[in-house]
Parts: C-alpha cells; structure tokens; sequence
C-alpha cells in the first residue's frame, strides 16, 4: 500500500507513523508532508528515515490513502484536491465530522458506514468522543440511549505541542513554591497562559475549546459526533469540557439514560466483550496513556430511578482518540475491498 502521512511532525503525526508500524500495516511506500518550516526534516518510519514533503506543494498522485492530521483550515484546503488526486483521505481534524457525504466513524461501532463514501473523505471523531463510543455503542444496543450527560477530563495534549509545553513550563517554574501552594494554601503565580483561558498547573480550566454561544466548540462537537455515530439525530446530549493538569489520556464522566432499565451487572457483561474496550477497577488516564483499549469502570446505577447508569472511562486521546482509529479505519477499508 501506498501511504501519505499529513502532519507528520505534529504529536497525532508521529503517532501515526508509530501506530502503522505496529500495528504491521502493509506499507510499500510511506511518504510524510507538513508545513512548509518542516520540510526538508526527516521523519523515522520502520528504520529508515523519510523526508518530510511540504503538503501544500506536493503533489498525491498515486497514493492509495492518505492520513490526515494538520488541522482543519489545511484540511478543508488540501483534502478534496488530494482526494480528485486518487487517495482516499482519513481526516483528523473538525473540517468534515458535520459534512453528510463524509462518514463519521470509529472502528468499532460503525465501520458499516464506509460503504459509501461519496467525496473520497472519511472523517475521524474528535478524541472525547471516540474515548466514549466504544462503551456507549453496546450500551445502547441493548438498553436504547435516551440521554447523555459527559463531564470531560481532557489532557493538555489535546491541544497539542503547545499545551503539552505550557504544562511543561508552568510546572518547572513554580518549583518551591508548588510546596507553599501545597502547605499554606496560597496562590502561586505561574506566569502568564497562553493556550489555556488560566493556568493549568495545579488547576483545573472548565473550558476547552473557544466558547460558541453559551458552550464551548468541544462541547458541541460531543454532542454532534455522538449523535451521527450513533445514528441517533434527537440524542438529548449535556456536556461540560474541563481541561485538567495531565500530559495524555482523557477521561470522561458519564451519566447514561436508556429506555429500558440497564443493570450495572448487566452493563459489565455487555461490556466484557465489547471490542476496544477493557474493564478497570479505577481508570485512569495514566493506566490508558500508550495503550488502545478505552478503559471503563465505576459502573454503577446513577440516582434511584431505573434507566440510568453511571460510568466513567479513560483513553489515549492521542493514539485511540485520533492515531489509532484513523489506521483502524484503513484497516476496514482494506477488509471491505476498497484500498488494495
């Protein structure tokens, strides 16, 4: 198969590479592209060293399939003429989750909806969500979903290179005093935020994403997503993004309403054997960071009332929530006769 990697640089980038090597994707050729200030850099893929193309410049013919991760301005420029190339295009970015000629899909609850792919794009869902489909799917499958309630926990990886690093920063420079912030309660000044609202070291922020009237982008798109991935247009979906002081893996809080009663008991059966998913006494987003699976534990009845369910899961947002379904989804186009 021949391969195209956009944003390869980028932290989604490099973990698409890695995820196609280890998960033995049958590669012929592997061509990498980003911005024009990384070409000329090389990328590692399976020991040997591959230059970086600029994206806008190059030309895809003759790819099979190109994997997209460089945002969603580059990618409503550069995804249908890479497309009218010949390469189907797997996207990770918002550009076309909301578009109805591009299906909306994690691996494991809709690949059906590959069957059709009318502009040659396939979207990816945002990282939140796709930690949460693989325990919603089965859920809903037997009990029918009414409502969603979602407290999120996300990382600061979700915002990328430069969330990682103001993390990274904010945390060196308090030093001793993270000890008086710890002892005396006090406030500690970490400098000025530059990719968060406020500080995030030693602090929680309940706002990810640029707020759109009353909610956040983030928050929308939970609700959006889930609702096509679910094949479920009127889901009453409530949502509250919270970013937290964590490197990788986000967790989500949920509260789930169905038709019919769903029994903790019965919730942990289902979830067993549901694919892409592995129970945790105590998820965490340390226990999910580097790993596929989205772990999921806390099940319990949510409240008296039948109907409700309480779960609360965790996943690498950035192998699961964007690298790894993206190859997943390769893999099922292989499977289903469309690439090779």
């Amino acid at each position: 198969m021949r391969i195209g990697v956009v944003g390869a640089t980028g932290l989604v980038g490099g973990q698409l590479l890695r995820t196609l090597e280890d998960r033995g994707f049958p590669t012929g050729e592997l061509r990498a592209f980003a911005s024009a200030r990384s070409a000329g850099r090389a990328v590692p893929y399976r020991g040997v060293e591959v230059l970086v193309e600029e994206a806008t410049e190059a030309s895809y013919e003759g790819l099979d399939v190109v994997l997209m991760s460089a945002g969603a301005t580059l990618s409503r420029q550069l995804a249908p003429g890479i497309a009218a190339q010949g390469p189907l295009v797997i996207d990770n970015s918002s550009a076309w989750r909301n578009d109805p000629e591009v299906p909306l899909v994690v691996a494991e609850v809709n690949a059906a909806a590959l069957a059709e792919i009318p502009k040659g794009i396939v979207a990816n869902p945002n990282c939140t969500t796709m930690v949460c489909m693989p325990v919603v799917a089965p859920l809903h499958a037997e009990a029918g979903l009414v409502r969603i309630v979602a407290s999120t926990y996300q990382a600061v990886s979700g915002a990328g290179i430069d969330g990682v690093g103001e993390l990274a920063v904010q945390v060196a420079s308090a030093g001793e005093k993270a000890r008086e912030l710890a002892w005396a309660g006090d406030s500690v000044d970490l400098g000025r935020a530059r990719v968060f609202p406020q500080p995030i070291a030693f602090n929680v922020v309940p706002q990810a994403g640029s707020f759109v009237d009353d909610e956040t982008d983030e928050e929308k798109k939970f609700r959006n997503e889930s609702r096509r991935i679910l094949a479920l247009p009127d889901l009453d979906v409530s949502c509250t993004c919270v970013r937290v002081p964590v490197f990788t893996g986000h967790s989500v809080s949920l509260v789930l309403e169905t038709s019919s009663d769903l029994a903790p008991e019965r919730a942990v059966e289902l979830l067993t054997s549901a694919p892409g998913v592995e129970l945790a006494e105590v998820p965490t987003p340390l226990l999910s960071a580097g790993r596929d699976p989205t772990y999921v534990g806390r099940i319990r009845r949510a409240g008296d009332r039948p109907g409700r369910l309480a779960v609360f899961v965790s996943g690498d947002n950035l192998r699961k929530g964007a690298a790894l379904n993206a190859v997943q989804i390769a893999e099922a186009l292989v499977a289903q006769g469309k690439l090779g």
